[in-house]
């Protein structure tokens, strides 16, 4: 059975799981914590390389202050415990995004995360923290801008391949396959640029609710898509 190479997964319905319990909306971003251990597991089982959890975009910024620290002390508490467990099984871990705003703790936790596991061989685990798909594309243009400014780089060398490397994920794989929990049909500003011929599989399930067989569900529907690229099955050239 085809496995995707990378699965970007946004885990949404956090707030609305926990609303629907009659309980505060912490409960349910801890709640959300069991399904990122089962993806993670289920990932390496399944043969998947790379999977990148969006845990939080850079909109979430606007949210209130109280549930935005919740956020970061959650991180911070889940990152701290899981670690070392992550680190034993060979799951190497990245986040992505801008840093410039989180408290000194989190991103001192992240590069110590990072550090532990950056010789790990297994699934690689990509969480995006503080980042904006537009952020991304942004920094890309404004890099490759500074090295034709300084003359390591000509115009003409800015390529679709030259351009992607200067993202957040350049080294990796463009996502096979996108899920996104809670019914929302969009991809709210997630990797923009690398999400160009990923499929997209959508559930009403809440992230909180989101298990093992609906994650089994996703992969194996990912097995059963032609994916073409462009391309017209028969002929294997550009389609109208």
């Amino acid at each position: 059975m085809r496995v995707p190479r990378h699965v970007a997964i946004i885990m949404d319905g956090n707030g609305r799981w926990a609303g629907a319990r009659a309980l505060p909306r912490p409960a349910g971003h801890r709640a959300g914590i069991k399904p990122v251990r089962m993806c993670i597991e289920k990932s390496a089982e399944r043969g998947v390389e790379v999977l990148t959890l969006f845990a939080f975009s850079s909109e979430n910024w606007k949210r209130p202050v109280s549930e935005v620290g919740l956020l970061m002390q959650l991180f911070l508490e889940s990152l701290d415990r899981e670690i070392e467990e992550l680190s034993k099984r060979g799951i190497r871990v990245r986040f992505i995004g801008a840093r410039e705003q989180l408290a000194p703790a989190v991103v001192a936790s992240m590069a110590s995360a990072e550090a532990l596991t950056r010789d790990n061989q297994g699934l690689t685990v990509v969480i995006a923290f503080g980042y904006g798909g537009r952020w991304d594309i942004v920094g890309a243009a404004r890099r490759l801008a500074v090295a034709c400014r300084d003359g390591t780089l000509q115009p003409e060398q800015i390529d679709e391949a030259r351009f992607g490397q200067e993202l957040s994920i350049g080294e990796l794989p463009d996502p096979d396959l996108f899920i996104r929990t809670g019914g929302e049909q969009r991809i709210s500003n997630f990797l923009l640029w690398n999400l160009a011929y990923t499929e997209l599989w959508f559930t009403d399930t809440l992230w909180p609710a989101f298990g093992a067989d609906d994650y089994a569900a996703a992969l194996d529907g990912f097995a059963e898509r032609e994916r073409r690229f462009g391309r017209t099955q028969a002929a294997g050239i550009d389609a109208c």
